[in-house]
């Protein structure tokens, strides 16, 4: 049986992680606050980050601004999804907003 968890980003009861996705407080707190769905969400995010930055993940600031921006799009003012939105299902259908709702990321130099 799943366990499950009162979701921060979704504001509902869904399924939650296995386990922390990495070691660390962010981690663990993810784990105890972030459903599978949400967690789903996050790659697409990432990605549109990444590139928009042109983040070097070798670089340890690049890190660091990833795991800031990861933490704003999971627990930042106004990071609960729209009233009435459902995260997409398997086949890729569904969800009635966009999944982001986290403001963009600084510009670093």
């Amino acid at each position: 049986m799943a366990r499950s968890v009162f979701c921060a980003k979704l504001g509902r009861e869904l399924p939650g992680l296995d386990a922390p996705p990495f070691p660390g407080t962010l981690g663990q707190r993810i784990y105890d606050q972030i459903s599978r769905a949400a967690w789903g969400m996050w790659p697409a995010q990432e990605r549109i980050l990444m590139n928009h930055y042109g983040l070097n993940m070798a670089d340890p600031a690049a890190r660091r601004l990833l795991m800031e921006q990861m933490e704003q799009f999971f627990f930042g003012e106004g990071a609960q999804m729209p009233e009435g939105w459902t995260p997409p299902s398997p086949g890729g259908k569904g969800g009635d907003a966009a999944p982001s709702k986290g403001g963009a990321a600084p510009r670093r130099k």
